[in-house]
């Protein structure tokens, strides 16, 4: 049976990552992988293609690791992470393959040379590669070298529309589900009485803005992006009616669990307020509307006054 072939990732996003005097080339693949291209490598570290010439070597290791004497000084994650990667370029044409490193490699390689040398361990030829690591080192930390890669490549944008994308699919649903109570009576029965109207039920139809503080207390605070997209997927009809209830659409594992914390939490402070600005202060201290710079108090409206009638 033939070996499978390892595939061949394609860099989406290019760019030069500058740190001091070194101009590094560095990518994104299509799976979201950073890399540093091998010849960045190299380049960062100042190294030749040939460092360890005259030196004890070790096989299967990158080349700027394989001396000998940078053995004691390797850990276990960065033994595990150096394998290459193969990279299709971004104009994908056919052999147009390179090879590159995971960028969070790099600080760990920096650690290495700058180990060894207070150690003592470092041949004169590797003296330069150490204080070149030295510099690299003050210029990024392992978190923040992922940054800087998507900010060399212009990935930023596309990377907080990806990790938001994720935050809406494990909190929402592509299609609505069967309807089951998830709001309490008390949820509603509080918030009529810290606006001082009449109680009468959940059988009798609450006034319209209810359902606008329900938005605001709710919805526009569970996670970022919720609200918008819950109003794309569930938009109001020429008569302003919905087809579902926003909480049709939240997953059963994530989103109705994290609706049902909310609102204990909420109701909770409602219980404790005596009155609706002391209750909207607390929340807005507590839960914030997200992706909101704003404090918005929603004044008095006319419709309000069915509610006491």
């Amino acid at each position: 049976m033939a070996e499978e072939k390892e595939k061949v990732l394609k860099a989406t996003h290019t760019g030069e990552l500058k740190i001091g005097s070194a101009s590094i080339p560095v990518a994104v693949l299509e799976d979201g992988t950073r890399v540093i291209t091998q010849r960045g490598m190299f380049v960062a570290l100042g190294m030749h293609k040939n460092p360890s010439k005259g030196q004890a070597t070790i096989a299967n290791r990158p080349g700027f690791l394989s001396a000998d004497n940078l053995t004691p000084f390797i850990s276990e994650d960065l033994s595990r992470s150096w394998a290459p990667i193969q990279i299709l370029s971004r104009g994908g044409y056919k052999g147009n393959i390179a090879f590159g490193y995971r960028a969070e490699i790099l600080p760990m390689v920096c650690s290495v040379y700058m180990d060894a040398r207070d150690a003592g361990s470092l041949a004169r030829n590797q003296h330069h590669i150490a204080e070149a690591a030295k510099i690299l080192h003050r210029g990024f930390a392992i978190v923040g070298i992922v940054a800087l890669v998507d900010e060399a490549t212009n990935y930023q944008e596309v990377r907080d529309r990806l990790a938001l994308q994720k935050i809406l699919d494990k909190f929402l649903l592509k299609e609505f589900a069967a309807w089951a109570k998830r709001f309490p009576d008390e949820f509603y029965q509080e918030m009529f009485r810290l606006r001082g109207w009449q109680w009468k039920g959940m059988k009798v139809n609450r006034p319209s803005i209810v359902g606008t503080y329900t938005k605001d207390l709710v919805y526009s605070r569970l996670a970022p992006g919720i609200v918008q997209e819950l109003e794309r997927r569930n938009p109001k009809d020429n008569k302003g009616n919905r087809e579902a209830k926003h909480h049709q659409f939240l997953t059963e594992d994530i989103g109705h669990p994290a609706l049902a914390q909310h609102l204990h939490a909420t109701m909770a402070f409602m219980r404790a307020a005596a009155n609706w600005d002391q209750f909207y202060r607390s929340m807005q201290r507590a839960f914030p509307k997200l992706n909101s710079n704003m404090v918005l108090n929603f004044p008095e409206e006319p419709n309000e006054r069915e509610a006491s009638a």
